[in-house]
C-alpha cells in the first residue's frame, strides 16, 4: 500500500512539472522576445523624441543668441560712431530694446579700441569701465561678431554679452550689449520632460553657462573629460543600439556631434542612471547637454515591464494551480481504473477457481453415478429375487424389501443431486421452456438447504 501511494505521489510530481515546463516554454518565450523587441523599439522612440525635443531646443537657443547678435550688429550699422557715443542717445536705443524685447537687454556700451568704455547706458555704474584686460574684449577686438562666455566682470553678477566690432576713423570700436543671465537661463530651462529632465549648458573649458542642477554640479568633472577626451575609466558610456562610440577628436571638434549616452550615478545619485542628449551651440564652443534620469525617461516601459512580469507571473501561478489540479485529477483516475483493475483481476482468477471446482465436480458426479446406477440396479435385482418361493417364506422378508425400497429411493436421490451438480457445472446454451414455478422453488429450497447444512457442519 505504501508502495502505491509513493507510485501516485511520484506520478503526479512528474505530471506537475511536465505540465508546467510545457505551459511556460513558450509563454516564457514568446513574452521574452516580444518583451526585448518592444523594449528596443520603445527606447529607440523615446530616444528619437527626446532628440527631436533637444535639436529644436538647440534651434531656439542658437536662434535667441543669432537674434540678439542681429539687433546689436543693426543698431552699430544703423548710427554713427559719434551718435553712440552720445550715452543720452544710447540711453534711448537701450529703452527701446528692453521695451521691444521685454528686458532681456541689460545696458549697452561703448568701448574704444584700446578697451575703454567711452559710452554706457544702463543701470550700473560702468561709465569709463576698463575693458582692456578682459578676455571678452580681447575676443571680440578680433573678430567681427562675438557672444562671451558668462562671466562675473566687474558687477560680480554672472552675464555675457554680445558684440560687434565697427570702424570709424581709421580705428575699431566695439558695441556690446548684456544679456540678461536670468532671462537666458530660463530660456534654456524652459524644456522640461518628465519628473526630472532638464537641460543645461556647458563650454568646451567645462565651465556653466546656465545654473545647472546640484547633480549635474557634481559631474563637472566628468564632463570636462569627456570634452576633453580624456579615458573615463569604470564611467564609460553605454550606449543604445549601434551607436558608435565618440572619437577622440570628435570630442574635440563637437561642432556637429549629436549624440545620447547612460551614465552611472554618483554619490547620493548612486544606483541611478541618467540619459544625456548633447547638442553643440555658437558654433561648438558651448555644448546644450539634456540631462534625465533613466527610470523617469522610459517610466512607461518599466511599468509595461512590470504589469508584463505581473501578468506572466500570475498567468505562471495560475498554469500551477491547475497543472496540480488536473495532474491530481487525473491520478485519481488513474488509480481507480488500478483498482477496478485489480478487482477484475480478482473476478477472473474466482472465475477461474470456480471452473476449475466446476470441472472437478463434473468428474465426481460422473464417477459417482455410475457407482450409483450399479447400486440401484443391483437393489432391484435383489428385489426380483426376494419374489422367488423359497425366499418369500422367510421371516425378515419385510425388512429386506423396507431395505431394498430405502435403497432405491437413495440411489434416485444420489442420480438427482448428480445430474443437477452436472448440469451446474457443464456450459450450456441458454433456452426456453414452460416450467412450474413451485418446482423452482422447491428445487432453490434444496440447494440452499445443502449450503445451510454445508455451512452448518464448517461453524
Amino acid at each position: 500500500m505504501m508502495e502505491d501511494q509513493r507510485y501516485y505521489r511520484s506520478l503526479t510530481r512528474n505530471m506537475v512539472l511536465i505540465m508546467i515546463l510545457v505551459s511556460f516554454a513558450p509563454l516564457v518565450l514568446i513574452a521574452g522576445l516580444i518583451g526585448r523587441y518592444f523594449e528596443t523599439s520603445y527606447r529607440e522612440k523615446v530616444v528619437a523624441h527626446l532628440v527631436e525635443l533637444v535639436q529644436k531646443h538647440q534651434q531656439n537657443i542658437n536662434g535667441f543668441l543669432h537674434e540678439k547678435l542681429a539687433y546689436i550688429k543693426v543698431l552699430g550699422n544703423s548710427y554713427t560712431f559719434e551718435q553712440l557715443s552720445d550715452e543720452a542717445f544710447l540711453g534711448q536705443k537701450l529703452a527701446v530694446l528692453q521695451e521691444a524685447y521685454g528686458g532681456v537687454f541689460v545696458d549697452l556700451g561703448v568701448v574704444n579700441d584700446r578697451g575703454l568704455q567711452i559710452s554706457y547706458a544702463g543701470a550700473f555704474k560702468l561709465e569709463r569701465a576698463d575693458y582692456s584686460e578682459a578676455e571678452w574684449f580681447k575676443e571680440a577686438i578680433t573678430r567681427h561678431n562675438y557672444i562671451s562666455d558668462v562671466f562675473l566682470g566687474l558687477r560680480r553678477q554672472p552675464h555675457f554679452i554680445v558684440a560687434v566690432k565697427q570702424g570709424w576713423g581709421g580705428k575699431e570700436w566695439i558695441l556690446r550689449a548684456t544679456i540678461d543671465f536670468e532671462a537666458f537661463n530660463q530660456f534654456v530651462e524652459n524644456i522640461r520632460i518628465g519628473k526630472t529632465g532638464n537641460a543645461f549648458i556647458i563650454s568646451r573649458g567645462g565651465e556653466f553657462q546656465t545654473s545647472p542642477h546640484l547633480e549635474s554640479a557634481q559631474r563637472k568633472d566628468f564632463f570636462v573629460k569627456f570634452l576633453k577626451g580624456e579615458e573615463l575609466g569604470a564611467q564609460a558610456f553605454a550606449h543604445f543600439g549601434d551607436q558608435p562610440a565618440l572619437e577622440d577628436s570628435a570630442r574635440q571638434e563637437i561642432v556637429g556631434v549629436n549624440d545620447y549616452e547612460i551614465l552611472a550615478g554618483e554619490g547620493k545619485d548612486a544606483g541611478k542612471d541618467f540619459l544625456y542628449v548633447m547638442m553643440p551651440l555658437k558654433a561648438g564652443e558651448w555644448i546644450l547637454i539634456y540631462q534625465q534620469e533613466e527610470e523617469d525617461a522610459f517610466s512607461d516601459l518599466y511599468h509595461a515591464r512590470r504589469l508584463a512580469i505581473f501578468i506572466v507571473l500570475l498567468g505562471g501561478l495560475a498554469i500551477v494551480v491547475m497543472a496540480f489540479t488536473l495532474s491530481k485529477r487525473m491520478v485519481r483516475r488513474i488509480e481507480k481504473a488500478d483498482r477496478e483493475k485489480e478487482m477484475m483481476n480478482e473476478q477472473v482468477i474466482e472465475a477461474g477457481k470456480l471452473a476449475s471446482v466446476g470441472e472437478l465436480a463434473a468428474g465426481i458426479a460422473h464417477e459417482i453415478n455410475n457407482p450409483v446406477a450399479i447400486m440401484v440396479e443391483e437393489a432391484g435385482w435383489m428385489g426380483d429375487l426376494l419374489e422367488e418361493e423359497d425366499l418369500r417364506e422367510s421371516r425378515n422378508i419385510d425388512e429386506f424389501k423396507m431395505s431394498l425400497r430405502q435403497i432405491r429411493t437413495q440411489g434416485e436421490r444420489c442420480k438427482e443431486i448428480t445430474h443437477k451438480l452436472l448440469s451446474f457445472a457443464r456450459r450450456t446454451d441458454p433456452r426456453t421452456r414452460r416450467m412450474h414455478i413451485n418446482e423452482l422453488v422447491d428445487e432453490l429450497i434444496d440447494i440452499s438447504e445443502q449450503r445451510s447444512r454445508f455451512a452448518a457442519s464448517r461453524s
